[in-house]
């Protein structure tokens, strides 16, 4: 009988790059100047400066220019009713007085009380018979005035001084918020290009497992040819190579939608074609320390600690509705044309507004400011600790993660070696096709279980790194 060779596809893990290849750390500086979120971040921070730098010009006069245009039902009337005793009295009074002037100057006596009062009542009764008894109106019954007015604020119970540090607070907040959308987004590029070299890797194996079932089934017609081995067998074969085709095309699919994934985290095209083809290779590393306080340089603990500064602020705002208002006012005329009254063309003043009593909204407003400063420290407290939790359950995934990987690569070289074997068998006729098959199969779920692993632990590195605030590490192992 002619013997006959089996080639032993060896199953790839690892191979190299080409200069095209986008590295992690290209994924990051592309991420930096286009992800959607990022700018989103980078936008709301130039608003809360630009409202910081009309906070600090609150201090600034505000002048106004005022004008008004008025017209009546009917026109203005002067109520003379109102002060016909006082004009009666005080013109009567007048003519006694001119009266005993005139009298002490040609005689040098004065008139008598009995003469004073008849002359008194005398005037009185002639003013009072022509004295009006109605109210004279005015001729229009419209008017105009234009003016400008300023407003200098003096004292506002640091209302002021609260508002800007209350500005200042969220301007600090907004330059957070964009350190934790880049980190947010620099984890997630991770996890998301760690998955695309894991199917580069299953894709590889899945190669070799294709050719591996396309070299046996070459072999099964030959071997059938021969009357050697039965042709279920070789149909078998065939089964196989269909289902491992179809695997190896799915995983294909399944990278194609990994792709467009990370392009809509890079802020580019969807149907932009990237080319990664490095696969995933585990460098063991030391594990990192587990350091108590590097913790508080993550973004996401930092604002929930600048929110404090925030809510006292705002305590200090409510307390400040207690206090009084103090403006420095000035008004300029500018036009006021046939008014019934006239007005100095400009004043100047102090002007005091206090609230004495409205009710307890004010108490109200302190107490809730004073809950939310309270809310705000229990809420980092919280985040401080889900922190510190983060930080030893990933240290733990990544020590399980080595431990898998140890117990996957010791299983996957006694798996080559038995398949070496069976192939050896089946050479000497000692072994069916099926056996060498059924360890092929075998090896590949080891294989898959050891990339896995691998997979594991880049993710658990990823995750810790990033609960640092510092995920841009996890290119020590992944450029």
């Amino acid at each position: 009988m002619k013997q006959l060779y089996l080639a032993i596809i060896l199953l790839p893990v690892s191979f190299s790059t080409s200069a095209q290849d986008v590295l992690l750390q290209d994924c990051f500086r592309i991420a930096g100047s286009r992800n959607i979120l990022v700018q989103q971040t980078k936008t709301s921070l130039l608003a809360r400066q630009y409202n910081l730098a009309a906070e600090k010009q609150r201090y600034v006069p505000k002048i106004d220019a005022l004008a008004s245009y008025t017209y009546l039902s009917r026109p203005l009337e002067i109520n003379l009713q109102t002060v016909r005793d006082g004009i009666l009295d005080g013109s009567s009074k007048q003519a006694v007085n001119a009266a005993n002037t005139v009298f002490q100057e040609i005689t040098g006596n004065q008139l008598s009380q009995t003469v004073q009062d008849k002359l008194y009542n005398s005037s009185k009764t002639i003013l009072g018979a022509v004295y009006p008894d109605y109210n004279p109106p005015l001729s229009k019954q419209s008017y105009f005035l234009a003016g400008l007015v300023a407003r200098q604020p003096i004292y506002l119970g640091n209302k002021l001084t609260a508002a800007r540090n209350f500005a200042e607070s969220e301007v600090t907040a907004g330059a957070i918020n964009i350190s934790l959308a880049e980190k947010d987004v620099q984890y997630a590029i991770a996890i998301q290009y760690i998955r695309i070299l894991y199917l580069n890797t299953l894709l590889q194996t899945q190669k070799g497992i294709v050719a591996a079932f396309d070299k046996n089934k070459d072999y099964g017609e030959e071997m059938v040819k021969n009357e050697v081995l039965a042709p279920y067998q070789k149909s078998w074969t065939k089964v196989l190579l269909s289902q491992a085709r179809t695997t190896y095309a799915n995983l294909g699919m399944d990278k194609q939608n990994a792709i467009i994934e990370l392009n809509k985290l890079l802020g580019i095209p969807l149907d932009s074609a990237l080319t990664i083809t490095d696969t995933l290779v585990y460098k063991p590393g030391n594990i990192p320390l587990d350091d108590q306080s590097a913790w508080q340089q993550n973004p996401a603990y930092q604002l929930v600690k600048s929110k404090i500064a925030t809510a006292q602020t705002a305590e200090q705002i409510a307390r400040s509705f207690n206090l009084p208002n103090i403006f420095a006012v000035g008004n300029l005329n500018l036009y006021q044309h046939e008014l019934p009254v006239a007005i100095a063309p400009w004043m100047v003043g102090v002007e005091m507004q206090w609230n004495l009593f409205s009710g307890t909204q004010t108490l109200k407003r302190k107490k809730a400011a004073r809950q939310l400063v309270e809310e705000v420290k229990l809420a980092a407290a919280n985040t401080r600790e889900s922190l510190q939790m983060q930080v030893k359950v990933t240290r733990n995934k990544i020590l399980a993660a080595q431990n898998e990987i140890n117990t996957a690569d010791s299983a996957r070289q006694d798996i080559a070696t038995t398949r070496r074997l069976v192939h050896e068998r089946v050479q000497n006729q000692l072994s069916s096709l099926k056996d060498l098959n059924d360890v092929i199969i075998i090896q590949g779920e080891v294989e898959k279980a050891y990339h896995t692993a691998i997979l594991s632990y880049y993710l658990a590195l990823a995750t810790y790194w990033n609960v640092y605030g510092t995920p841009e590490r996890i290119t020590e192992l992944i450029p």
